[in-house]
């Protein structure tokens, strides 16, 4: 009594051979020099803005015309300095900043998920394994038995 199992293995397992986690880098455009100098130039104003250094200098650029918004005594400019100067000036690098470690940490996130899917990979290969080796075995017990039951009735 031969088991009929033909194992068939899934496209994605072959194709998980040769890539490797996604990395930010490699969502950057290649296909043009212009898509390329943008993206270097976007990604390091990012860096540089996108540091608490930056939010305490855009703070201390903004407190500096804060005086001439509160002697103008115009509740107009006063508030369009705290919206327009202030809390966009200081709460946009701050936000990047927030965002950055946001993405470190989705990043690990990933990271995490595509090794434990590789060990339950891994490991779905090494019950394969394990049960083509009891499939033996199971054969050449059936092969023992069928030899016995042949014995019996000749």
């Amino acid at each position: 009594m031969p088991i009929d199992f033909t194992h068939s293995e899934h496209p994605r397992v072959q194709e998980r051979r040769t890539q490797h986690p996604p990395k930010v880098s490699d969502q950057l455009r290649r296909d043009s020099v212009s898509a390329r100098v943008n993206a270097r130039v976007g990604l390091g104003i990012t860096l540089v803005v996108g540091t608490m250094w930056c939010a305490y200098i855009f703070a201390i650029i903004a407190l500096l015309s804060l005086p001439s918004a509160i002697r103008s005594g115009s509740l107009v400019l006063i508030v369009a300095w705290i919206s327009s100067n202030f809390l966009q000036l200081v709460l946009l690098p701050i936000i990047i900043v927030g965002q950055n470690i946001q993405s470190k940490a989705a990043d690990a996130r990933a990271e995490a998920t595509y090794k434990d899917a590789d060990a339950v990979l891994h490991e779905a290969l090494q019950i394969q394994a394990h049960l083509k080796a009891q499939d033996k075995e199971i054969e050449r017990i059936f092969a023992l038995l069928r030899d016995q039951e042949a014995k019996k009735t000749s």
